[in-house]
């Protein structure tokens, strides 16, 4: 391990005559890429725009992870030889000095020498030649060190060093230091040059490929920025990459195609990471439709938005051009429940129905008879919906031939939520209960007592179950023995909405406040207040690995750092927040966020706003 660091430290040190652009700023501030991205964009936009199935190499998937962190003993070996012999400077000069679709372009180049104080500065830095005549007497001088011993010259320099003023002994090292420097990894076998520079941040590996040609070579190695990828929870650069509009350009992208596929897939997810931190957003898709009417549930995937609203309709929307495509009417009350699969919606009503609809055509395919009153909750898992509805009871349908497949009874007041993995429906109600159940055998497994109030919302992943109460308390449940985990205390009244994602869960509550939890500790790990609080009752949270966005009654949406809590800014702020206007429901997904909004006293006009963060056409 010391070795290992070593080996970085090393070619930190060769990167210290690269002059360290923007080294004031942490990785991931606004201005940190921002000057070799302007001028990096469009061979970027190239690279990721010739990436498509047909260009996808499937033999790099195969590469062996192990290339990066090998430690037989040959490998220590060779690092010993490499490290501890006296070779001197290596002109960073090989076979790739001549290969042009190799070398750094002019752009990339430029980007980092129009912010460096001395962008003359190269990897074979050499003496000087001295210009001007040797006074006679200093000649004199010279020639007599040369006949010293070579102990009798170090006792002159250091004599000479001794009454030297420090601008003169600053001159010497100015002079002797580029002397002693060596380009380390051009003297590695290429599979251990990548190992060292793994240690490096992605801004680094950007600096280090202006160095030359074959650290560009090195920097921009497919394997190499796949690891960085990682590191970011970029399992597939194509789902990142998408299907980017097609570019007319003399570039060569059809040889970046394979090399650069995962830097393309880095450099995007990045750029859209800025849009939503720190970026101008862009004027918003205004999406007006069920008129003064409350939209009571919103789906968003892919191309498609779903809104539904007590006007007893649902409307389909595009997400690109904001157009309303059907408008689904059918309901004789209203919509408090929806979910999409495919080109499937599924709706429920206070007219005490489900209807299933064809998103395409508009067309309702069924309509779903059993319950007794309002429909107000729902769980799609591939082709089976799960409904809870105020009559107390959960029905299971099969969506494809509309039939009722099982009815789940034993609560005692309204089903105000529910979970369906395929296997296990967990439901929560008024009667303070939270049930699990088998549904193929209409058999309840476990009841989940604890909760002294109406259970509003419910998180399930497979293992563990988490409730949120009006009691203000969250409960975490194991859902194989129906024990009580822990008790997550901190909220001052009505948990309306929770997420969970790998053992993370976010906690929305009408005290106007969120909170991020570990439901393995049962820690609150950060509360999201302090002086830019929700100024009233959390409505809707979404959140990923980076961001939380939360929604609220004040008319905003914020964005906050799920990793430090802090606040980062409003997304949206109505102008009618505070006297009445109101986001009810947000969706996001990486690139775009949904937006209903509205009011209760018609101070806000009801419509949906679409925001978009894509980096493709900036």
């Amino acid at each position: 391990m010391l070795r290992r660091h070593r080996l970085c430290d090393l070619a930190i040190r060769d990167l210290s005559f690269v002059e360290d652009v923007g080294s004031d700023h942490e990785f991931g501030s606004p201005s940190c890429f921002r000057e070799a991205e302007e001028n990096m964009e469009d061979s970027l936009s190239d690279d990721a725009t010739a990436f498509n199935d047909n260009s996808y190499n499937e033999d790099e998937e195969n590469y062996d992870d192990d290339q990066f962190g090998s430690e037989n003993g040959m490998l220590k070996r060779k690092l010993d030889s490499l490290c501890d012999s006296g070779l001197g400077k290596k002109f960073c000069k090989s076979e790739y000095e001549e290969d042009e679709e190799d070398s750094c372009s002019q752009n990339e180049y430029e980007a980092y020498s129009s912010t460096s104080p001395d962008s003359s500065l190269t990897v074979a830095r050499q003496i000087k030649p001295i210009a001007t005549p040797c006074p006679p007497d200093m000649q004199t001088w010279l020639d007599k060190f040369k006949e010293w011993s070579s102990a009798d010259r170090l006792t002159a320099l250091d004599r000479l060093i001794a009454v030297c003023e420090p601008v003169q002994v600053r001159h010497m090292m100015n002079v002797i230091e580029p002397q002693f420097q060596r380009d380390f990894i051009s003297l590695l076998p290429k599979e251990l040059a990548l190992y060292v520079l793994s240690f490096l941040e992605p801004r680094d590996l950007l600096k280090a490929a202006q160095t030359c040609r074959y650290w560009r070579v090195l920097a921009e190695d497919n394997l190499l920025w796949r690891e960085k990828c990682r590191e970011e929870g970029i399992d597939d650069a194509r789902k990142v990459l998408g299907r980017p509009r097609r570019r007319t350009s003399t570039t060569n992208a059809g040889s970046l195609t394979t090399k650069n596929k995962w830097k393309a897939a880095y450099m995007r997810q990045h750029n859209i990471e800025m849009n939503w931190r720190y970026n101008p957003i862009k004027m918003p898709l205004v999406l007006k439709g069920h008129d003064d009417h409350v939209i009571t549930c919103l789906q968003f995937s892919g191309n498609r938005i779903v809104s539904g609203s007590d006007d007893n309709t649902l409307k389909v929307w595009s997400a690109i051009t904001g157009k309303c495509l059907r408008t689904l009417i059918g309901h004789t009350g209203g919509v408090w429940s929806s979910q999409m699969w495919h080109n499937v919606i599924i709706s429920g009503s206070t007219d005490r129905t489900l209807k299933v609809w064809n998103a395409d055509t508009g067309q309702c395919i069924h309509t779903l008879y059993g319950h007794t009153s309002t429909v107000r909750c729902m769980h799609l898992h591939e082709n089976k919906v799960v409904s809870g509805s105020r009559d107390a009871t959960l029905r299971v349908w099969d969506v494809e031939t509309g039939k009722c497949l099982h009815v789940l009874v034993g609560h005692v007041a309204a089903v105000r939520c529910v979970q369906y993995n395929g296997k296990l429906v967990v439901s929560g109600a008024y009667d303070y209960m939270v049930k699990v159940w088998n549904p193929e055998r209409e058999e309840c497994i476990h009841t989940l007592q604890g909760h002294t109030n109406r259970v509003y919302s419910l998180q399930f992943d497979g293992v563990h179950v988490v409730s949120g109460s009006l009691d203000t308390s969250i409960r975490v449940w194991d859902v194989e023995t129906g024990a009580c985990r822990h008790t997550l205390m901190g909220h001052q009244s009505l948990t309306s909405g929770m997420e969970l994602r790998n053992n993370t869960l976010v906690s929305g509550n009408a005290d106007s406040t969120v909170k991020v939890w570990d439901i393995t500790s049962g820690q609150c790990l950060q509360t999201l207040a302090g002086a830019h609080k929700h100024q009233s009752a959390v409505t809707s949270l979404q959140f990923n690995n980076k961001f939380v966005v939360t929604s609220s009654d004040d008319g905003t949406v914020k964005l906050w750092d799920l990793r430090t809590g802090e606040f980062l800014r409003n997304i949206v702020a109505l102008e009618s927040g505070g006297s009445g206007g109101v986001v009810w429901r947000i969706r996001a997904s990486s690139t775009k966020l949904i937006c209903a909004v509205g009011s209760r006293n018609g101070t806000e006009e009801t419509k949906l706003l679409v925001l978009d963060f894509d980096c493709s056409d900036t």
